[in-house]
């Protein structure tokens, strides 16, 4: 996350987007970090409202912060089909 820019950060932070690969659509999100209440509450509307990773992508990140994390994630970690893990 951003925080590891700045010297004497010792602050660590995961953040996992959920995207219905067969909509686009944004169904979930995991934030662990400092801040992590003001972040979800965003993406809790987001979610709410339908939003797509295609959205989230073009949506500008506040910098420097670990927020913008949610905006810049472009690869995709892993997938599941029919509840199962895949690799692609």
């Amino acid at each position: 996350a951003m925080a590891h820019s700045f010297p004497k950060s010792e602050i660590y932070s995961l953040f996992k987007i959920i995207v219905d690969a067969k909509t686009d659509r944004v169904v979930g999100c995991h934030v662990a970090t400092d801040g992590a209440g003001e972040m979800i509450q965003g993406v809790a509307i987001a979610v709410k409202m339908g939003a797509t990773k295609a959205d989230f992508d073009a949506t500008i990140g506040i910098h420097p912060t670990s927020a913008e994390e949610l905006v810049t994630m472009r690869s995709v970690s892993y997938k599941y089909r029919d509840g199962v893990k895949v690799e692609d």
